[in-house]
């Protein structure tokens, strides 16, 4: 029997479980268990205790966490822009995807945008690599903009990428 799950924002003390989650589900062996992994395109981290740490008691922020019993298995991060709300560090252990914990969590966070904050807009950055996941995004409403930004490449806080020709797109999608 499957524990029932809640939705909550994230705590200091959640800072080491979010890092681990966040790292399972995109880089290393674990990752590949699920098909969110960015593993044949970066290596190194996806994150560390300091930038999860400002997501969590940042003051234009929040972090949903997802908890399944005592285990944090879904997260994501929002951020207050100033004419849009930023959707980011959205992780699902790789045991639970496919499930529609993912669908279910980035719902949760558009509503949180909309009523908490009267969000009209999300927006996200994703891998230009990721069809799948840009895909996956696309179902749910959100569209392509064209608009590209580099990689950060040089700065192994975000990986070390395996290939030369990594960019972000911008997706959005109007909320309500």
């Amino acid at each position: 029997m499957t524990s029932p799950r809640t939705v909550r924002t994230a705590r200091p003390a959640d800072v080491a479980a979010l890092v681990d989650l966040v790292e399972s589900a995109y880089r290393g062996e674990r990752s590949r268990a699920g098909w969110t992994t960015e593993a044949d395109l970066l290596a190194g981290q996806r994150t560390d205790a300091d930038m999860v740490a400002e997501a969590v008691s940042g003051p234009d922020g929040t972090v949903l966490v997802v908890e399944e019993g005592p285990e944090i298995v879904a997260c994501c991060h929002l951020e207050r822009r100033d004419d849009h709300v930023y959707f980011g560090m959205f992780a699902v252990a790789p045991g639970s995807q496919g499930g529609g914990l993912g669908r279910d969590l980035l719902a949760e966070a558009e509503r949180y945008a909309r009523e908490q904050w009267h969000g009209g807009e999300m927006r996200m950055t994703v891998i230009t690599q990721r069809a799948d996941l840009i895909a996956w995004y696309e179902r749910r409403g959100y569209v392509r903009t064209g608009e590209l930004s580099p990689f950060p490449y040089g700065d192994e806080r975000f990986g070390v990428p395996l290939r030369p020709d990594l960019a972000f797109e911008t997706l959005r999608k109007k909320l309500g």
